[in-house]
């Protein structure tokens, strides 16, 4: 039987691991572009939120751009850890366009981020089975939230396929570090 250890307490990474976004693309100009660059480029001022407020409130979007910089916005109240205001932004997301993937996996974060672990899986799940641009967030935090629930094979799982997904990001080899592998 194979055992999986964390090295490190899963509470004290948790606390100190920030959930990974999933921002998208808005084409074209004006304050949602401004708000999809923010969300891009990991900003998380309240200059880019209003930028995304503007945008929904003045501009006249197409539903599915109206749909991401929802998202967009969320993502960066999510950096702010308003996860309330956040997982609102990701619900009209999800009213406007029921199959963005993004929609899902960052209302996954938003729970991830909340300690509410099983609902996060759920999300992050639905997430990925609708297909999203950048997986590896999404299974980065399904691990996280795997830790969370004790199911440390399965955080194991997650990370090393967050990590197989994208070499370049160094965040899940970080996380697997902290885990031994005991065979027997």
């Amino acid at each position: 039987m194979t055992r999986i250890i964390p090295l490190a307490l899963a509470a004290a990474v948790l606390a100190t691991a920030g959930a990974a976004e999933a921002s998208t693309m808005v084409i074209g100009g004006g304050a949602a572009k401004e708000c999809s660059d923010a969300a891009l480029k990991g900003r998380s001022d309240k200059r880019s939120v209003l930028a995304c407020t503007s945008a929904l409130e003045l501009e006249n979007l197409h539903f599915r751009d109206r749909a991401r910089t929802y998202v967009n916005r969320g993502v960066l109240q999510m950096r702010q850890k308003d996860f309330g205001a956040a997982r609102s932004d990701f619900d009209a997301a999800g009213a406007i366009d029921p199959n963005l993937g993004e929609v899902f996996v960052n209302r996954g974060a938003a729970y991830v981020g909340e300690e509410r672990y099983r609902e996060g899986v759920e999300q992050i799940d639905k997430g990925l089975a609708l297909g999203v641009k950048e997986p590896e967030k999404a299974w980065f935090n399904r691990g996280l939230a795997n830790e969370g629930l004790g199911d440390l094979k399965a955080a194991f799982r997650d990370y090393s396929r967050a990590a197989e997904l994208n070499p370049e990001w160094p965040a899940p080899k970080l996380e697997l570090t902290r885990f031994s592998v005991k065979r027997p």
